[in-house]
C-alpha cells in the first residue's frame, strides 16, 4: 500500500471518527433536552397588608392568588414543568424577594398576576413586558403597582434611589432584562391571544412598561392584568370560580405552548453547539450574542457583568451585543460558557462570513 492510499484511508477514518463524535453529541443533546424540566415561577401580586386595588369591594390580592394557584395546578399536570409559587397564602412578599425567588431557582419564566383598576368603566385583559417606552396611561399603571415598595420594611435601602412616583426611577432598565425582551413578548402574546380569542375578553393588547417586580428578574417575565375590578361586570366575573378557572386555564395553556417552543429551540441549540466542535475557518467569525434591544449601551465591562471586548452592532432599530469573536468554534463555545455563568443564560452562538450572518451548521459544509 503506497503513501497516497494510506493517507486516503487515514482521512476517511478521521472523517468517520468526527461523524461518530458528532452523532454521539447529537443524541446526547436530545437526551439532555428530553430530561430538562422547565421551571416556571408564578407570582400572585400583592398579599398580606397590601390588598392591591379593592374595586367594588373585591380584593385584588385574593383574586390574584386564586388564579395563580389554579394556573399552577393546571401546569403541574405537565411532566416537563416545575412550578414555584412566590406565595401560596395571604402574605406580603417584597417585590425584590419575588424576583429573587425566580433568580435563585434559575427559572425559565416568571409570570406575575394582578387585577387592574380605573376611575372610568374601563374593562379588558392586558399583558405587560418590561420596557422603557410607555404612554402616560401605562405609566400610571406601573406607578400604582410599584407603590407596593413603600409598604416593605427597609425599602429605602433595598431600592436605594428608587422613587415609586418618579418617572426617572420608573423608566430605569438594565440590559439583562432587555436581553429577554423577545421571549417575554412571545409568552405575552400567547397569553393575550388566549384571553382575546378563546375567552373573548376585551383586548387591551401586549404593552411595555416598567414594573419593579419585572425589573428584579433575569429571565423572560410578564405581568398579567386579568381585568378591572372597578368594572362591575368584570369584577364579578374575576371574583367568580368560573372566571378564575377560565383565566387560569388560558394562562396555563399559553405557558405550555411557550415551553413547547423552548424545547424545540433547545434541541437546535444543543446540536449546533456540539456537532462542529473542532471547526476552525479563517473566513468565518463566530460570536456569542449576549443581548439584543433598542437601548444603546456603552460596551464597558461594568455594563456586561465584567465581560470585556464586547462588540455592539446596530441592526435595523435594534442594537446587538456580541462577545468572544473568534474563528475557532471550540473557543466560542468556551466563551458561551463564560457568558452563561455571568448570567446571560439565553446567550447563543452566531456565525458571520464576509459580514453576512450565516447558519452555524452551514460552516460545516464549507470546504
Amino acid at each position: 500500500m503506497n503513501f497516497s492510499e494510506t493517507n486516503k484511508i487515514n482521512t476517511k477514518l478521521k472523517k468517520l471518527f468526527f461523524l461518530t463524535f458528532s452523532l454521539v453529541f447529537f443524541f446526547a443533546g436530545f437526551t439532555i433536552n428530553a430530561q430538562k424540566k422547565y421551571t416556571i415561577v408564578i407570582d400572585a401580586g400583592h398579599g398580606g397588608k397590601d390588598n392591591g386595588n379593592s374595586g367594588n369591594g373585591y380584593k385584588e390580592k385574593s383574586i390574584a392568588l386564586k388564579v395563580a394557584l389554579l394556573t399552577g395546578i393546571e401546569l403541574k399536570k405537565n411532566k416537563d414543568i416545575n412550578i414555584i409559587f412566590t406565595r401560596k397564602t395571604d402574605v406580603k412578599i417584597p417585590l425584590w424577594k419575588r424576583g429573587d425567588i425566580a433568580n435563585t431557582a434559575k427559572a425559565d419564566l416568571f409570570v406575575s398576576i394582578h387585577c387592574d383598576s380605573h376611575t372610568s368603566n374601563a374593562y379588558g385583559a392586558g399583558t405587560f413586558v418590561l420596557g422603557l417606552r410607555g404612554n402616560k396611561k401605562n405609566l400610571e399603571i406601573a406607578k400604582r403597582e410599584n407603590s407596593s415598595i413603600l409598604l416593605e420594611d427597609n425599602f429605602e435601602n433595598r431600592y436605594k434611589g428608587f422613587d415609586a412616583n418618579s418617572v426617572e426611577s420608573v423608566v430605569g432598565l438594565s440590559l439583562l432584562q432587555e436581553e429577554n425582551l423577545d421571549k417575554s413578548l412571545e409568552i405575552a402574546s400567547l397569553i393575550q391571544n388566549n384571553f382575546t380569542f378563546k375567552l373573548k375578553r376585551n383586548d387591551r393588547k401586549v404593552k411595555q412598561d416598567n414594573f419593579q417586580v419585572l425589573r428584579e428578574t433575569i429571565m423572560p417575565s410578564v405581568l398579567v392584568e386579568l381585568g378591572f375590578l372597578t368594572n362591575k361586570n368584570e369584577g364579578r366575573y374575576l371574583n367568580s370560580k368560573k372566571g378564575q378557572l377560565q383565566m387560569s386555564k388560558s394562562i396555563a395553556d399559553a405557558i405550555e405552548n411557550y415551553v413547547s417552543n423552548l424545547k424545540l429551540n433547545t434541541v437546535i441549540e444543543k446540536i449546533s453547539e456540539k456537532e462542529t466542535i473542532e471547526t476552525i475557518n479563517n473566513d468565518v467569525e463566530f460570536k456569542v450574542q449576549l443581548a439584543s434591544g433598542r437601548n444603546k449601551i456603552e460596551t464597558k465591562s461594568y455594563n456586561f457583568k465584567g465581560l470585556t471586548n464586547v462588540e455592539r452592532v446596530k441592526v435595523g432599530s435594534f442594537y446587538k451585543y456580541y462577545y468572544g469573536v473568534t474563528s475557532s468554534y471550540k473557543d466560542v463555545v468556551a466563551s458561551l460558557g463564560i457568558a452563561k455563568k455571568k448570567g446571560y443564560t439565553s446567550a447563543f452562538v452566531v456565525a458571520f462570513k464576509n459580514g453576512e450572518k450565516i447558519s452555524v451548521k452551514e460552516v460545516n459544509k464549507m470546504p
